[in-house]
């Protein structure tokens, strides 16, 4: 699968903000810093309920990059993992390490921008604005509404 590159910026607030990331003389340092992120991403992981297992999930706060390895029984769910991890503020990169039970062909993805629709992002990737639901489907339930998508998101575009 790859390193993936995501926003710094976009996505969910897991590892507490810049606050977070500012070393002070009697805070934690940063090795705890990255272990107490890597927890919340874990977490948020286990919240999707996409069926992996043995997962493990590293932090480096000073490259913004997420390692995950583990069991995942589909590549959508493994993909679907590293939307998760990649989708935090603060995340760079993602290396993707799981291993796949059943493998399939890999997705494609896409960088949501200002004033995309998953209507547009459908009609872009397979001609027809009304497969979206597709789109949709691929990315739950990281998405929780087919119209609330945010620039800097980073979608899986599954072959139809």
């Amino acid at each position: 699968m790859g390193l993936f590159s995501f926003i710094k910026e976009a996505g969910e607030k897991l590892l507490g903000g810049k606050e977070a990331a500012a070393a002070t003389p009697d805070g934690p340092s940063q090795e705890e810093r990255n272990a107490k992120a890597a927890e919340a991403i874990a977490a948020y992981i286990a919240t999707q309920n996409l069926g992996v297992s043995e997962v493990q999930v590293g932090y480096d706060g000073v490259q913004g990059q997420v390692t995950v390895q583990g069991q995942a029984p589909t590549q959508a769910a493994k993909e679907k993992v590293t939307l998760c991890c990649g989708n935090v503020s603060g995340v760079i990169h993602v290396d993707n390490q799981m291993s796949v039970a059943a493998p399939e062909p890999e997705a494609q993805y896409h960088d949501v921008v200002r004033g995309d629709t998953l209507s547009a992002i459908a009609k872009k990737f397979y001609g027809d604005a009304n497969k979206y639901p597709k789109i949709f489907e691929a990315n739950q339930p990281m998405l929780s509404h087919p119209d609330k998508i945010y620039p800097g998101q980073k979608l899986r575009i599954p072959p139809l």
